[in-house]
C-alpha cells in the first residue's frame, strides 16, 4: 500500500507545490514529540500548544491560497461574462465556440482547485489521527470542534469549500446557456431538469457531489445503522473504474428487497411480544417463560450472524433465501405448536426464526453494492425500515384478535402472528427470486494494480476529484497507513481484516470498548422494557393485549422523530460526547423511576418512566453508533468480523440476558419481576456512565 506521504507527493499539482499542506514536516514533528516528552524537555501543554500553531498556520497557507485562486477564477469569469453579454445582441457561432472552450478551460482549473481541496482535507485529517494515535490524545475531536465553529474559522474554507459554489453555478450556467438549443438560451433556474451536457460540468458536480452528497440527518442515521466503509479502498480505486463498479453491482430493486428484509425481520421480532406470555401460559407455562420464547430469536441470531457474514462474502442472494426459508418455516412451527400443545416446537421455531436473521448481508449488500453517492440515503432506509418495522410489529398484534378453526387447525391472537409473517415470508421469498440480481464478484487482487505511473494531469484531477473527499466522519480512530516507528511504509498485514472474534477484540481501543458496553447497555435495558411490557401491565394495570400492543407501538414510532431532532439540530449543538453522557444519565434516570417503590404503581409513571428510557436509549443508540463508526479500526470494515458485527454481536447478547433474567426473575413472583429486572440495568448503565466519564475526560 503506498503511504499518503508519498501519494501526495506524487499527485501535486506541481506549481502549487508549496502551498500544499507540508505533511512530511508535520508527522517528523509528530514523531520528534514522543523522545521529548520522554525526556521531559516538554510537557503535555507546549506539546499541544506547539502543534496546534504549526496546524493553524499550515491550514492559513492552504487557506489563503485558496481564496486567492477563486479570486483569480471570479475575475476570468467576469471577463467572460462581458464577452456572453456582447454575444447576446450579436451572435456568432465561431465566437460562441471559442467562449464555451473558455468556460472549460475555467472548469478545468476549478477542478484542479477542488482536488487541490481534496489532498490537503486528507492530509489534515491524517496528520491529526496520527497524533491522537501517538500521544493517545483527543486532540482532533477538540482542535475541530474550537476551529471549526469559530467565527473567522479557516478551516471551514477547507473542510466546506466555503465561496466555490458561486463558481461552480457561474461556470454550469454559462456553459448550459451557450449549447445549441435552436438558438434558445435556456436557464438551468428555469428549467433544472435538463441535462447539463458538457463533460467539464459533469466533473465538476461530481467533485462537489463528493463533498456534500447528504445532509447532517442521513449522516446521522446512516451511522447509526453502523454500515462500515473503508475510506482506503475507495482512495486507490480510480474513479472511472469505481464508478463503473458501482453502477455495474448496484440495483434498486435489490437494494428494496434487503430493505424489505430488515422490515420484515423487524416486525418478525417484535409482532409475539404482546401475546408471548399469553401464549406461554396457554401451553402449561409460567407468563415469565415469554423472557424465554422471546429470547430464543436472539440466542440463534448470535450464530447466524457469523455464517451470514461470512457468507455474504460469496453471495447475496443464496443467504436472502435461506434466510427468507427458515423464517418461513419457523414462523410456521411457531404457529402449530398450540395445537401440538409443545412448548418445545415454539421454542424450536423461534430459534429457527433467530436463524434466520440476515441483518449482516442486508448492511453488507448497502456498504459494497449501493453507490458512493447515495449510500447515506440507503444507510437512513435501513435506519428506517428496522424503526418502522419494531412499530408496526406490535401494531399488527394488536389487529389479530379473532379465534377459529379451520379442520383442527387454531387460528387465535396467539398463533395468528406465526400465520402471518409465514404468509409474509413466502410472498417475500417469491418475491426475491424473481427480482433480486446478484451483483458481479471481483477478485480480491483488484485493488492491488490500480495505482498508474503516468496520466495526464487534468485526468488525475478529474478522476481524484470523483473520490470521496471529505469522509472525515467515516474516518477511524487509528490510520493504518503507516507501522509503530512512523515510517512511510505499511505491511500487507496491517491492511487484512480480522480473521476471528479475538483478533477483532485484539483491535479495539478503550474507546471502542466503552462504546460496544453503552451499546451493550442500551440494549438491555429496552429489552427488558419491552419483553416484559405484557407481564408488568397485566399484573399491574390489567391491560389487555390491544393496549400493551398501543403502548409499544407508541414506543417504536418515537424512533424516526427522534433520530430527526438529534441528527438535523441536537447534534449541531453540542458535541457528541455532551450529547452521550447526557443520553446515559437520562436513560438511568428513566430506570429509576420505572421502579416499584410507592404503593400503588401508577399508569402515568411506568408509561411515562417507560418513555424517558426508551427515547433517551434511542438517542443513545445514534450518538454511539455514529461516534463507533469513527474509532474503529480500519481492519474491522471489511471481511466476516467487522465492525457492524461486533456490534450486533454486543446488542444480541444483552438482549439474549435480558429475555432470561426475566425468565429467572419470574421464579421469584410476578410481584418481584419488575424491581428484579430493572436492578441489572441500573448497575450496568451506572457502570457505563463511570466508564465514559474516565474514557472520554477532556484533557484540553
Amino acid at each position: 500500500m503506498v503511504a499518503f506521504g508519498k501519494k501526495l507527493k506524487e499527485r501535486s499539482i506541481e506549481e502549487w507545490q508549496e502551498y500544499y499542506i507540508n505533511y512530511k514536516l508535520m508527522k517528523k514533528k509528530v514523531k520528534q514529540y514522543g523522545p521529548q516528552i520522554e525526556v521531559g524537555s516538554l510537557d503535555r501543554r507546549h506539546v499541544l500548544k506547539d502543534f496546534s500553531r504549526m496546524l493553524d498556520h499550515q491550514i492559513e497557507k492552504i487557506a489563503l491560497f485558496m481564496l486567492e485562486q477563486q479570486g483569480l477564477l471570479s475575475s476570468r469569469l467576469q471577463k467572460l461574462r462581458e464577452w456572453h453579454d456582447t454575444l447576446q445582441d450579436e451572435p456568432d457561432l465561431s465566437q460562441i465556440a471559442k467562449l464555451r472552450e473558455a468556460y472549460r478551460a475555467v472548469g478545468q482549473d476549478l477542478l484542479k482547485l477542488l482536488f487541490f481541496i481534496d489532498m490537503n482535507a486528507i492530509g489534515i485529517r491524517k496528520i491529526l489521527k496520527k497524533f491522537d494515535k501517538r500521544f493517545g490524545y483527543r486532540f482532533t475531536n477538540y482542535y475541530v470542534k474550537t476551529r471549526a465553529d469559530h467565527p473567522y474559522s479557516q478551516l471551514q474554507q477547507v473542510f466546506r469549500h466555503v465561496g466555490l459554489g458561486a463558481v461552480v453555478g457561474a461556470i454550469s450556467r454559462n456553459l448550459h446557456e451557450l449549447q445549441n438549443n435552436e438558438g434558445s438560451y435556456l436557464s438551468i433556474y428555469d428549467q433544472p431538469v435538463l441535462p447539463l451536457q458538457d463533460p467539464v460540468v459533469d466533473s465538476i458536480k461530481n467533485a462537489v457531489d463528493r463533498l456534500t452528497h447528504s445532509t447532517n440527518f442521513l449522516n446521522f442515521m446512516a451511522q447509526h445503522a453502523l454500515i462500515m466503509q473503508d475510506d482506503e479502498d475507495l482512495l486507490m480505486l480510480p474513479p472511472d473504474e469505481q464508478a463503473e463498479k458501482e453502477e455495474g453491482r448496484y440495483h434498486f430493486m435489490s437494494l428494496l428487497l434487503n430493505l424489505a428484509n430488515t422490515f420484515l425481520y423487524m416486525v418478525n421480532t417484535y409482532i409475539i411480544v404482546p401475546t408471548a406470555d399469553d401464549y406461554s401460559m396457554s401451553l402449561g407455562a409460567a407468563a415469565t417463560v415469554c423472557g424465554v420464547v422471546i429470547g430464543a430469536m436472539a440466542v440463534a441470531q448470535l450464530f447466524s450472524s457469523v455464517y451470514f457474514s461470512a457468507w455474504s462474502n460469496k453471495s447475496y442472494f443464496k443467504p436472502l433465501i435461506f434466510s427468507s426459508i427458515v423464517l418461513f418455516f419457523g414462523n410456521l412451527l411457531y404457529a402449530l405448536a398450540y395445537d401440538f400443545n409443545s412448548l418445545a416446537l415454539l421454542l424450536i421455531g423461534r430459534l429457527f426464526c433467530g436463524f434466520g436473521s440476515a441483518r449482516a448481508v442486508n448492511r453488507r449488500y448497502i456498504s459494497d453494492c449501493v453507490p458512493l453517492k447515495i449510500r447515506m440515503q440507503a444507510s437512513a432506509g435501513f435506519v428506517s425500515a428496522s424503526a418502522l418495522g419494531m412499530a408496526c410489529g406490535p401494531a399488527l398484534a394488536g389487529l389479530l384478535q379473532t379465534d377459529f378453526k379451520i379442520k383442527n387447525v387454531t387460528f387465535n391472537q396467539d398463533t395468528l402472528p406465526g400465520w402471518v409473517m409465514a404468509v409474509a415470508w413466502l410472498l417475500y421469498l417469491i418475491w426475491l427470486a424473481i427480482s433480486f440480481r446478484e451483483p458481479a464478484r471481483e477478485p480480491e487482487e483488484i485493488h492491488t494494480s490500480q495505482e498508474s505511473t503516468s496520466a495526464d494531469q487534468d485526468g488525475n484531477i478529474e478522476k481524484g476529484l470523483k473520490k470521496p473527499l471529505l469522509l472525515a466522519s467515516e474516518e477511524t480512530e487509528y490510520d493504518e497507513e503507516d507501522d509503530g516507528d512512523g515510517s512511510e511504509e505499511s505491511s500487507d498485514d496491517s491492511r487484512k481484516p480480522a480473521n476471528s472474534f479475538v483478533a477483532a477484540y485484539k483491535l479495539l481501543t478503550p474507546s471502542v470498548k466503552v462504546q460496544l458496553l453503552i451499546y451493550f447497555m442500551l440494549k438491555y435495558a429496552m429489552e427488558i422494557l419491552l419483553s416484559e411490557s405484557s407481564v408488568v401491565t397485566t399484573y399491574y394495570f390489567g391491560w389487555s393485549m390491544s393496549s400493551v400492543s398501543i403502548f409499544l407501538f407508541c414506543l417504536g414510532l418515537t424512533v424516526l422523530p427522534v433520530n430527526l431532532v438529534v441528527g438535523s439540530y441536537i447534534s449541531n449543538m453540542f458535541e457528541d460526547r455532551q450529547i452521550l453522557l447526557a443520553s446515559e444519565i437520562m436513560v438511568c434516570i428513566g430506570i429509576v423511576l420505572s421502579f416499584h417503590v410507592v404503593i400503588p404503581y401508577t399508569v402515568p409513571q411506568y408509561v411515562i418512566s417507560g418513555f424517558i428510557m426508551f427515547v433517551s436509549a434511542e438517542v443513545l443508540e445514534g450518538v454511539n453508533l455514529s461516534l463507533l463508526s469513527r474509532v474503529m479500526s480500519s481492519r474491522l470494515s471489511r471481511g466476516t468480523y467487522n465492525g457492524g458485527l461486533l456490534s450486533t454481536e454486543a446488542g444480541t447478547i444483552a438482549r439474549v440476558i435480558a429475555d432470561a433474567t426475566i425468565t429467572l426473575a419470574g421464579f421469584l413472583g410476578q410481584s418481584m419481576l419488575l424491581n428484579v429486572t430493572l436492578l441489572p440495568s441500573l448497575i450496568i448503565c451506572l457502570g457505563s456512565i463511570l466508564a465514559t466519564c474516565y474514557t472520554y475526560n477532556s484533557l484540553y
